[in-house]
């Protein structure tokens, strides 16, 4: 048997002057194994035990890891290489004359390949971060090295291209802090008193735990609509995730203050002028004489 496994195992072709045998290939695929693994092993600590100790956040934890597992794959590529006896001098050669022809045939991939290097060291975008994009609000929960997924409220996961984040307007809304200002419109009928208005409008945004306490809420007297006094109630919202929900909420206390404080929230009206009637649709009139 063991004469036999030594048979199978020597069994290969010759690549130029070097042999390639089974025996290489299997050790050269454990090479490659253990680096995934070990890569795997350090990031598993990193994230969840050292960085955290650090404490430091999300985004700059999963680029410091994903940075790590680049480097030891690509140092394990270079052992499993030098293993099978391929010239690290020629192999580079190889690779950067590829790398030409790929470069012409192969644009969009090699971009955004170079787009997600960039997205990892410059940071413009992180791992949990909120962002706009054609008008939609995402989080972004994997930075690749070609495509980034993000997930929409409505939990679809939708894969974008590096290229496309740093080609095209994005808006991050949680880069800088994760405080967002909200502008609530409100419409009120002609004849309200404006001082209550303004007053009723700010104890409804006092009382919201989700609101920035530290940068108070503020009323604007906008203008004068067709049918309304139009105001603008700006707060801050503590965490942008639950902008919506912060907004349904004020809505709401706004609606039940006005109507203890009667006033009333606008809508719509219009004159209506009657130069000229056709008499057959008068009224006709009673024997007594009222219309």
């Amino acid at each position: 048997m063991s004469e036999a496994a030594k048979g199978i195992l020597a069994f290969g072709f010759n690549l130029g002057n070097q042999r390639i045998s089974l025996r290489l290939v299997i050790f050269t695929a454990g090479i490659l194994y253990v680096t995934f693994l070990m890569s795997w092993f350090l990031q598993k600590i990193l994230m969840d035990i050292v960085l955290v100790k650090k404490v430091v956040e999300q985004g700059v934890r999963f680029s410091i890891t994903r940075l790590i597992h680049y480097i030891i794959v690509f140092i394990g590529f270079l052992i499993a290489s030098s293993v099978l006896g391929l010239n690290i001098t020629k192999l580079t050669f190889f690779i950067s004359a590829l790398g030409v022809g790929i470069g012409f045939g192969m644009q969009g991939i090699v971009n955004n390949l170079i787009s997600g290097f960039i997205l990892l060291f410059e940071r413009p975008v992180r791992v949990g971060d909120s962002i706009e994009i054609d008008g939609k609000w995402s989080e972004i929960k994997r930075i690749g090295l070609r495509a980034t997924t993000v997930q929409t409220v409505e939990q679809a996961d939708v894969i974008i291209p590096n290229g496309d984040l740093l080609a095209n307007h994005v808006t991050n809304w949680t880069l800088a802090n994760r405080q967002v200002r909200l502008i609530i419109p409100v419409g009120v009928a002609y004849g309200s008193d404006i001082p209550l208005v303004m007053e009723t409008l700010i104890s409804c945004a006092d009382d919201n735990p989700r609101l920035a306490q530290r940068t108070k809420p503020q009323v604007l007297f906008i203008s004068f609509g067709d049918s309304t006094l139009n105001f603008e109630l700006r707060v801050w919202v503590l965490d942008a995730d639950y902008r919506m929900e912060v907004r349904s909420e004020v809505n709401q206390e706004i609606d039940r203050r006005f109507r203890e404080a009667n006033i009333v929230i606008a809508f719509p009206q219009r004159d209506i002028h009657v130069r000229s009637m056709d008499t057959s649709v008068l009224i006709p009139q009673t024997e007594s004489g009222a219309e």
